[in-house]
């Protein structure tokens, strides 16, 4: 009688190892950007309901953008109301929207990325519909605080638009442009942004919110294309220089906006008030991180969604393409 056990024991078969993957490539991207979306969110909520529903908010938002001493309403005094006005007026002409919204078509198209277009164009709109129903929709209570009216304006659909425009280039860019794109166009957002508060349409509070409203919505559409079958997050390189790649460009991206900053002050702190400084320059760094941030979570995904199941399999790896055929 043989002493030993009746089950065959497997041995390992030489060749080489399946590497492990990474921590990012171990949670999919798709699940990122809904986390990202979660928070965004979380973060427009909470913006609103402090802003918009407490005395604190309301009151805060009075001293970063003061009533104007003449003539009732926010425009504030200062030489900067004409080419405020003049910016929100270009911006908001029906015309340039529309080529805007062309040129990311178009882009999706010659780059084979027309579903990423159609979405991108898509979240422009969504964002200009959320915010026009969330002002209308939400109200703010009068909580006995002086010069402050109860008519609502968060969040700012000229922010929301301006932000979703730019997000949605992303959709459509190659990923190296985006990075050349992302901080010329956090600048143009913020352009706007600081545009509408000169001009009195919007409160600190509201322009905040419409970059959120942006952001949590081009989350909300990448997650969407990347679950989409056919679409790739080739990160390619290791982990290692990823993470310093990922540093390097952080730190270059904060060298430029503080350079932006100590350019832009000085020169805005004689023509506005502090309070209104303050906002401007706090609205201009939030939607730089926030820009970049989203930017750099999508830094390596093509957002190639085929528009048929022939454009899946030809997504599909030479080996899994075989098994089919």
């Amino acid at each position: 009688m043989s002493i030993g056990s009746l089950y065959s024991v497997a041995r390992s078969t030489p060749g080489s190892a399946r590497p492990l993957p990474h921590a990012r490539a171990a949670v999919p991207l798709g699940l990122r950007l809904l986390a990202a979306a979660l928070c965004g969110l979380l973060a427009l909520t909470l913006t609103a309901a402090v802003f918009v529903r407490t005395y604190p908010g309301q009151w805060l938002d009075g001293v970063l953008l003061p009533p104007a001493q003449r003539g009732g309403g926010y425009e504030q005094q200062t030489v900067l109301v004409g080419p405020a006005k003049t910016v929100l007026a270009t911006f908001g002409s029906p015309t340039l929207i529309a080529a805007l919204l062309g040129v990311v078509l178009l882009v999706g198209v010659l780059r084979r990325r027309l579903v990423a277009g159609v979405v991108g164009v898509g979240m422009v709109v969504c964002a200009v519909l959320v915010a026009s129903a969330v002002k209308e929709q939400l109200p703010r209570p009068d909580l006995g605080i002086e010069s402050s009216t109860t008519h609502n304006s968060f969040p700012s659909g000229h922010v929301a638009a301006a932000t979703a425009l730019l997000l949605a280039f992303m959709l459509v860019l190659p990923r190296l442009a985006r990075r050349w794109l992302a901080v010329p166009g956090a600048a143009g957002v913020s352009v706007i942004a600081a545009a509408t508060m000169i001009a009195g349409w919007h409160r600190f509070s509201d322009v905040l919110g419409g970059v959120l409203l942006g952001v949590t919505l081009f989350c909300l559409a990448a997650a969407a294309l990347a679950a989409w079958p056919g679409d790739r997050d080739a990160a390619g390189g290791s982990a290692g220089a990823g993470l310093w790649r990922g540093l390097a460009e952080a730190v270059a991206g904060l060298v430029v906006l503080i350079g932006a900053l100590v350019t832009v002050v000085p020169p805005l702190a004689g023509s506005v008030q502090r309070g209104l400084l303050i906002a401007i320059v706090a609205v201009a760094a939030s939607t730089m991180v926030l820009v970049g941030a989203v930017v750099f979570l999508v830094r390596s995904t093509d957002f190639a969604v085929p528009l048929s199941a022939r454009g899946r399999a030809r997504s599909l790896p030479s080996t899994e393409t075989r098994k089919i055929s």
